[in-house]
């Protein structure tokens, strides 16, 4: 990755958030010569500043992506742009649809009119599984933002500008994550809410996360959707798994801490899709992942630079989601946890 960041002006919308902040902690790591952090919350800034330990490179601006004036400038002479800033919460995308349109999408557009105005090199955009076939708010603005933007070269004419985007699960231990949420209904004895017994979810360690979205900046050609192949969870079992896992750490007994089943939220479904049926039909696959190439605009999709990944091929999959996939049992989502238990201590962190 280092061919890819070295002397280069980098931006993250959203830099402060689970994602946004990691990629910037990782991006640093490769000799950029800035990376610029577009978000709302000065508080938040503060903090990322102080994880970094006053980095110099990192240049940190208050803004908002719906300005669009204030994304041209902090765009100026960037060569890459991860776009992570999003209303992501489903429940608070159903309860202000409005604001979740002028975030996800128009914000969006100004995140492209502005890379292709400046000439920026390449924007990656972050996605999620709820953008697939979707049925609440929040997944339609975000599958309007990918499709906007996977768009928008019939806007862009002869420039430069190559776009792509990463669809993630649920990332383990990330703001908005049910992990965080568990972990402070077992600090304080239950009962763990859990909204449906059937609930059925993708899920995928924040390193997982960021490894896409790197692997995406270095294999892209342009307008392709990269969707890793993760791991099944229930819910149920996951709380389970959190309560046999840290009661015992907290000097309780996990016998005595109930899961309160809830009901479904507005917006919510029991099983979660990847991958549907059409975006099938145009895809490539690895081992490790689906790459949804662009439906029209490709003479010859075997030319695609997805082919340097080992062991591409078209994807003989229908669609992927949760449903009929084999489900994680409590020894491994256990395991999973702990191979997150870095991000875990930063979430839990906020709880003391």
């Amino acid at each position: 990755m280092k061919n890819e960041f070295k002397n280069k002006r980098i931006l993250v919308t959203g830099g402060t958030g689970s994602i946004g902040s990691t990629i910037v902690k990782h991006v640093l790591q490769f000799d950029p010569l800035q990376v610029r952090v577009l978000s709302r919350d000065e508080s938040k800034q503060h903090s990322l500043e102080q994880e970094c330990d006053n980095d110099k490179r990192l240049r940190l601006l208050i803004g908002d992506i719906r300005d669009r004036e204030r994304v041209q400038m902090a765009m100026e002479n960037v060569d890459i742009v991860f776009h992570a800033a999003a209303m992501k919460h489903v429940v608070s995308c159903e309860n202000d649809p409005f604001e979740a349109v002028k975030t996800n999408v128009l914000g969006t557009q100004n995140v492209i009119t502005c890379a292709l105005s400046s000439k920026v090199s390449k924007v990656i955009g972050i996605s999620t599984d709820k953008a697939t076939d979707p049925v609440s708010v929040m997944g339609c603005t975000k599958l309007l933002a990918e499709k906007i933007m996977l768009a928008s070269r019939f806007y862009s004419g002869h420039k430069v500008t190559r776009f792509c985007f990463v669809r993630f699960g649920n990332v383990l231990s990330t703001r908005g994550s049910v992990v965080p949420l568990f972990y402070k209904q077992i600090i304080k004895g239950g009962p763990v809410t859990v909204t449906d017994p059937k609930m059925v979810r993708f899920f995928m360690s924040i390193d997982e996360a960021i490894g896409l979205v790197f692997e995406a900046i270095k294999f892209m050609n342009d307008r392709e959707i990269f969707v890793l192949k993760m791991p099944v969870i229930r819910i149920c079992d996951l709380a389970k798994a959190m309560i046999e896992m840290y009661a015992p750490r907290l000097n309780l007994d996990p016998e005595k801490i109930k899961i309160k089943i809830t009901g479904a939220k507005s917006g919510e479904r029991i099983n979660e899709k990847l991958l549907t049926k059409d975006e099938a039909a145009y895809a490539l696959e690895t081992k490790k992942m689906f790459i949804i190439t662009p439906v029209i605009g490709v003479e010859n999709r075997d030319s695609l630079s997805a082919k340097q990944f080992t062991g591409i091929k078209k994807s003989a999959n229908k669609d992927y989601s949760t449903e009929g996939k084999r489900m994680l049992s409590l020894v491994e989502i256990k395991e999973k946890l702990m191979q997150d238990e870095d991000s875990l201590a930063r979430m839990v962190s906020l709880f003391y």
